[in-house]
């Protein structure tokens, strides 16, 4: 029997996500065997969203995390995670729930990111206004174009407007280079110190000032081994634990395993070459191409011709055997997103559903 295969299938009902907790243990052993010190690591928790996941994390010695929406920080607080880093830039009503996450969770020591002076002024007169100190990482761009400031002048500026600023307390830089995805190691690698050349003369520059170091946070999945073998920087990694489709393919060096695979049935045959599935937009990662959204584990001869909110349709070969019923076992090639669209998971352990957890975080509010 394959490790995907699910015994009790009468006992899924489809679209389904399935988590197998022992692939997920043995991806944070893989992950682990990565650094000389689980200290290096700040894992992002935007791929699993989940609290039961976590739990694994921390036992298996994770202190530290990082996420991306008030909702994952508190799912993170809740569980009595001490250091949590909201990788993103409060604006707005952010800046109000970002000090009530403090505020409502006081043993966890929240942090934030800025790129600009407006931002940290407001962050500033919150501070003020909250009677409460924030955090923060100054978010750095090398290439990424999305946000951060470019290391150099202006980053070491807004740095000394950080140490300046009443109730910021400057932490750290945090640099995310999710644009490098080369599959060749080498040229990745040479990517990425190329482009943390700025990263470290701006460090130096601080450090020399703070007569302190200052802390970095860096990189994601593809360039997590490179900056995790840097002195002083934390590296967080994310879709490492479930693993998908596109990074296995283009990440040979990063032998992690899929963890989480997400279950359809085939709900219809109107012809010899073409066949449907269970499985829409609302469940399954649709921003790549349709050739890129979802690989099946035991049907990978079928091609994607069509895609709606609740239906993908494949051609296939005439006389191929799948039927209405039959059950397919998908590995998204973006699990991230994928699993958002979930409110729960099942659980799959020595081949039969066992139960499920919550994605509690998919939320964009759980209290706060």
């Amino acid at each position: 029997m394959e490790w995907y295969t699910i015994r009790n299938t009468e006992a899924l009902d489809t679209p389904a996500l399935v988590i197998y907790p022992e692939r997920v243990k043995k991806n944070l052993d893989i992950l682990k065997a990565f650094v000389s010190d689980i200290g290096k690591l700040r894992p992002h928790i935007k791929t699993s969203k989940s609290p039961d996941v976590v739990k694994l994390m921390m036992e298996a010695g994770v202190t530290k995390f990082k996420c991306a929406t008030i909702a994952e920080a508190e799912m993170l607080a809740a569980l009595g995670v001490k250091d949590v880093l909201l990788a993103y830039q409060p604006v707005g009503p952010k800046v109000k729930r970002f000090y009530q996450l403090q505020e409502g969770y006081k043993k966890t020591a929240f942090s934030c990111l800025v790129d600009n002076s407006k931002s940290l002024a407001e962050l500033s007169a919150a501070s003020a206004k909250n009677g409460q100190p924030v955090r923060v990482f100054i978010d750095l761009n090398v290439g990424m174009n999305r946000t951060g400031i470019s290391p150099g002048e202006g980053a070491f500026q807004l740095y000394e407007e950080a140490r300046r600023s009443s109730g910021i307390v400057f932490i750290g830089l945090h640099v995310y280079d999710g644009h490098l995805r080369d599959a060749d190691l080498a040229l990745r690698t040479e990517k990425c110190d190329a482009a943390f050349r700025g990263v470290d003369l701006l460090r130096e520059q601080i450090a020399k000032d703070m007569k302190a170091d200052p802390r970095v946070v860096a990189g994601g999945t593809p360039t997590f081994p490179i900056h995790a073998k840097r002195a002083g920087v934390e590296a967080s990694p994310g879709t490492f634990i479930f693993w998908d489709k596109g990074y296995q393919q283009i990440l040979a060096e990063q032998p992690f395993e899929f963890a989480a695979v997400v279950v359809s049935r085939v709900i219809s045959r109107p012809d010899d070459h073409t066949l449907c599935v269970d499985l829409g937009h609302k469940s399954i990662a649709s921003e790549n191409p349709i050739a890129q959204r979802v690989y099946f584990l035991n049907a990978p001869d079928i091609q994607p011709i069509g895609h709606s909110e609740e239906h993908m349709v494949f051609r296939l070969q005439a006389g191929t055997p799948y039927k209405v019923g039959d059950v397919l076992y998908g590995i998204p090639h973006h699990i991230c997103p994928t699993v958002a669209l979930f409110e729960e998971a099942a659980v799959c352990q020595n081949n039969a559903v066992a139960g499920s957890w919550s994605i509690a975080a998919r939320k964009r509010r759980i209290k706060i």
